[in-house]
């Protein structure tokens, strides 16, 4: 998963990264319960060079957020803490499908 921002005065900004997330039917089967408000996976660092979600708060105008979400062929097994040029290169040859929602901010 990766949240980021391309409309960033410095460019494309990234907010949150979320890899090796479970299949929750494959986890289910082995008994596994996620608990709430627990962030399934790893995360990754963002542009604020934070392992955690970094919210939007844009200097000015319209911002486009883009959430991307993957399915892979298989687990990374990749150490918390890569950015996403890290988990891209990763998943690359490994994508099943891809889902995209675009939310807007604008601060006034």
């Amino acid at each position: 998963f990766i949240m980021d921002d391309p409309d960033a005065p410095r460019g494309t900004w990234v907010h949150w990264v979320i890899y090796d997330i479970p299949v929750i039917p494959a986890c289910r089967q082995a008994g596994i319960v996620i608990a709430e408000n627990s962030i399934p996976g790893k995360q990754g660092t963002n542009s604020f060079g934070k392992i955690n979600y970094g919210g939007p708060c844009p200097p000015s105008g319209t911002h486009r957020y883009f959430f991307k979400i993957y399915a892979l062929d298989k687990k990374l097994n990749l150490g918390e803490g890569i950015n996403k040029e890290e988990l891209e290169k990763a998943m690359q040859g490994h994508i099943l499908a891809k889902a995209e929602i675009i939310g807007l901010y604008i601060k006034q």
